[in-house]
């Protein structure tokens, strides 16, 4: 297929990208490239790939590029509640707005395959997993746009969207911010976390296998569409207090220890239930063990040392 992808050189489009390129199809990027990233330079040799540097919320930038593919996938956004934050407007044109624009000029041919967060469920019922049939209630201006651009997406013809996890592992573009691959760098290089709300429980998913969600969904799209899709690792329902176990298995002096007053001000928690996507076929190939693992090798190679002496 021709494939247009939207943010395609960040964390989730950095490893996407050559995947989809190895299985042969055409894949255009569109990206800002706001933080300097050279990500997709291993793909600039694969005579089906092609970039192009705009901004996803220009219609003229997009309108032309739309016309081309078959396939578009939204990835660019502006991800995560602190910077969403520092940034209302921005996050709100770039995650809701451009997805609406884009389902108004694609046809009723072209596919959409939108990726979302399943932080849409924000607090759940305890001890009840969240199903793609329980009510949106997010949180944060991140999760408000997010379910609002999956509204656009669900209502038109031939699309479908994923319900990520919080995400984890190793990627060209790589985020520390993210809570697993967070605790694994403070797990090696600190030693030590401090916990708030050490309660709090969410699903966590691989990279790798949310790449390999998209590709499922390319191959089994006709039964697919329609739907949102959980996607997240079925036994890695997991609290924050629980997570750093797993983690201090691997890094035995690691020590973590819940703060006794102070909030988190992510407030999300919820245990989901990732049956849907199971039920078309989809297996996770990525436990958290391995991911863990995985991290520890990439952060021996990489360092969070801009403002360090060392």
């Amino acid at each position: 297929m021709k494939i247009l992808i939207t943010g395609g050189a960040g964390y989730l489009g950095s490893v996407l990208t050559p995947t989809l390129l190895a299985q042969g199809h055409e894949v255009t990027v569109l990206d800002n490239f706001y933080f300097n990233q050279n990500s997709l330079m291993d793909c600039c040799g694969n005579e089906k790939f092609s970039v192009a540097r705009g901004d996803c919320r220009e219609e003229s930038v997009m309108k032309p590029l739309i016309a081309k593919h078959d396939l578009i996938i939204p990835l660019a956004a502006l991800v995560g509640v602190p910077l969403c934050n520092t940034d209302a407007l921005a996050t709100t044109s770039t995650n809701q707005t451009a997805v609406e624009m884009i389902c108004r000029l694609a046809s009723k041919q072209q596919w959409v395959i939108m990726p979302v967060t399943n932080s849409g469920y924000g607090v759940g019922e305890k001890g009840k997993f969240c199903t793609e049939e329980t009510p949106l209630r997010p949180l944060s201006t991140y999760g408000v746009t997010k379910v609002k651009a999956e509204e656009a997406v669900l209502s038109r013809e031939n699309s479908l969207s994923f319900r990520l996890a919080t995400v984890f592992g190793c990627a060209p573009r790589m985020r520390l911010d993210l809570l697993v691959n967070d605790f694994v760098y403070r797990a090696m290089h600190d030693r030590a976390v401090l916990i708030f709300e050490g309660h709090f429980k969410r699903n966590y998913i691989h990279i790798r296998d949310v790449a390999r969600a998209f590709t499922h969904g390319i191959a089994n799209f006709e039964t697919m569409k329609g739907k949102p899709y959980n996607m997240g690792l079925e036994e890695a329902n997991l609290s924050k207090l629980e997570l750093c176990a797993v983690i201090q298995k691997h890094l035995p002096k690691f020590v973590y220890v819940e703060a006794p007053i102070g909030e988190d001000p992510d407030k999300r928690d919820y245990i989901v239930s990732n049956a849907r996507v199971a039920a078309t076929g989809f297996k996770t190939e990525w436990t958290l063990d391995r991911g863990i693992v995985e991290l520890m090798k990439g952060f021996t190679i990489l360092r969070n040392t801009i403002y360090s002496n060392v």
